[in-house]
């Protein structure tokens, strides 16, 4: 029984993991995030908004992972 979905890619015989690409789409989604944040001037509210972004980020990635790239 064979996995349908790659377990690696490959860009001139390197392989990257498949959580690379899925990393980087969540890191500027939450850059979008947080920029959106800061324009609507809600970033105000939170504590430390370093930390915010990391949650936000690992959210993102989770949906990432859940419904967009299936490992």
């Amino acid at each position: 029984m064979s996995n349908p979905f790659p377990h690696e890619l490959s860009i001139s015989d390197v392989y990257f993991s498949p959580i690379l690409p899925a990393i980087l789409a969540a890191f500027f989604a939450a850059v979008l995030t947080v920029l959106l944040l800061n324009k609507l001037k809600l970033s105000r509210f939170f504590y430390a908004p370093a930390y915010v972004f990391i949650a936000i980020m690992v959210l993102y990635l989770v949906l990432i992972d859940t419904y967009w790239i299936k490992f």
